[in-house]
């Protein structure tokens, strides 16, 4: 039994619950223990207390109660006013078919970027190396 991804945190932020069982899942069939956030204060919020070791975050949210236009463009912009997530990779998982939102995610800050339907397996290996892991 392989240990990658043994005691690794990951914080899947998504609304929608079949996409965020479906990669809690897979991530923890991989080892990983997983944090889950179905919108940007939730997100927030996780993040300062856990210190996830990765993120996984949708561009699309619908507004919060009180109205905030919350994207995956602000919750990034939000981690990265905060000392301890502001180093945290963001791996971007979108539905989106926006040219522009790579680019836009890129140059938020985002590590890689995936369209969903996602190819589990090859996200897997990204978060593998963009945590510095290695499969034996």
């Amino acid at each position: 039994m392989s240990t990658v991804g043994a005691q690794k945190k990951i914080l899947v932020v998504d609304d929608n619950e079949i996409v965020i069982k479906t990669i809690s899942l897979k991530l923890q069939g991989a080892g990983y223990q997983v944090l889950t956030a179905m919108d940007g204060s939730a997100a927030v919020a996780i993040a300062r207390k856990e210190t996830p070791d990765l993120i996984l975050l949708d561009l699309s949210f619908p507004p919060d109660v009180d109205g905030v236009p919350w994207d995956g463009f602000r919750i990034m912009e939000w981690f990265h006013r905060l000392d301890t997530v502001k180093k945290i990779p963001v791996i971007v998982i979108t539905g989106s078919d926006d040219p522009q939102a790579k680019q836009r995610a890129t140059n938020t800050g985002a590590v890689a970027f995936f369209q969903k339907p996602l190819e589990h397996d090859y996200l897997l290996k990204v978060i593998r190396a963009t945590l510095g892991e290695t499969v034996r």
